[in-house]
Order: C-alpha cells, then structure tokens, then sequence
C-alpha cells in the first residue's frame, strides 16, 4: 500500500496560525467598542483622503466580528463617489457590482451581502481591502481563499492600479507578516486609532 504525504508549507501555517490568533482578538471585542472604533474609522478616513468626484470606491459589507464600512463608504458616496461590493463568482473569482441607492441587497457568498446580478460591474480605482491580519510593513493576511490577490492583478493586467487601504481594528496587528511572492502591500491601514501610510500618497491622482 502506498500512502501520499502532504507537505504544508512552513509560511502558509504561520499565517494560518496568525489569522485564527488575530481574528480571535477582534471576535472578543465588546460590539459596542466595534461601533464606536468603526465610527471613529469612518471620520479618520474621510478626514485623510481625497478623492475625485466619481471615484470608483469599493468596500465590503461586514460579516462576523469585521470593521462596518458602512458609514465611511456613504460618506464618500456623499462626495460623488461610485461604490461597489465584492461578489463571489466562483471558486477563483471576485467581481465588483455597483452598489446604489434603493437597490435589494442579495446573498453574494462568504457570508456577505450584495448587489444582485444586473448590477453594473465596475474595476475600483480605490480600494478598502478587508483582512484577517496586519503587521507595521503594510503587509497583510487575509481570510485564506486568495479572492482579493487575484482580484488585484486582474485589474492591474487590465491596466487598473488601484489604490490598496486595509481597514481593520487596532487588535488586528501581528508583529510580521511572512512574505510571499504573489502577496499585494498595501498603500495604507486605516484602524480606530489612525491612518498609517506606506506608500503613495493620501491624495487622489
């Protein structure tokens, strides 16, 4: 009889292990805390960023114990932004589907919710990216299933660079993140006590 090993990569289970850690931080937070820490995020972030009126801004509807985007991502609909949701296509693939007023929010995959399928597709040009974890570099972890990497470089192979902001809790931050090849830093991280920048700049090009 012959038995097949599995060999699990060294980097995969740090990052397995740091995103059940940090993710069991923010699922410990008093809700009450997580509403005021995601009102303060909202006025941080349309304190510091600049953006031009139809701006393409995509955000996530939150699920569990994550950041409510909410409040920010209609302040910047109040500023002439354009925003969308992520919409889970299948196993490999995300879209972004506009998200408008009046509009019914519909079952979208992972948990969450979004714009239904006659939706317009749009390619954000400004980003609020979630994330399980964090580290001081920019660098991120997410939930596991790759669906904003790929994401990420469809838009850039279609000549789309977008702007990457996480958003998270301060609970959220690890000491490093282990870097790997296809992994996409981010220009910022947008938590309860500030802005943090690592690259680029705040205004809008």
């Amino acid at each position: 009889m012959r038995f097949t090993v599995k060999h699990h990569s060294p980097i995969k289970e740090l990052k397995k292990n740091l995103r059940l850690e940090a993710l069991g931080r923010r699922d410990i937070l008093d809700v009450g805390y997580r509403i005021e820490a995601s009102m303060r995020i909202a006025d941080i972030g349309l304190s510091d960023f600049e953006l031009e009126r139809g701006a393409i801004v995509s955000g996530f509807w939150p699920i569990r114990s994550e950041v409510d985007l909410r409040p920010l991502l209609f302040g910047f609909r109040e500023r002439g932004a354009r925003l969308c949701l992520p919409v889970i296509i299948d196993k490999q693939t995300i879209l972004f589907r506009e998200l408008v007023r009046g509009v019914p929010m519909v079952e979208t995959g992972f948990g969450t919710a979004g714009p239904p399928e006659d939706a317009v597709v749009l390619d954000p040009t400004f980003m609020l990216v979630p994330l399980a974890a964090f580290d001081a570099r920019g660098h991120r972890i997410g939930y596991g299933a790759g669906y904003y990497d790929r994401a990420i470089a469809r838009l850039q192979e279609i000549g789309v660079n977008p702007r990457l902001i996480g958003v998270a809790f301060d609970c959220q931050e690890v000491e490093i993140v282990p870097d790997e090849p296809h992994d996409m830093p981010l220009e910022a991280i947008l938590t309860e006590s500030g802005l943090r920048r690592f690259g680029r700049t705040d205004k809008a090009s």
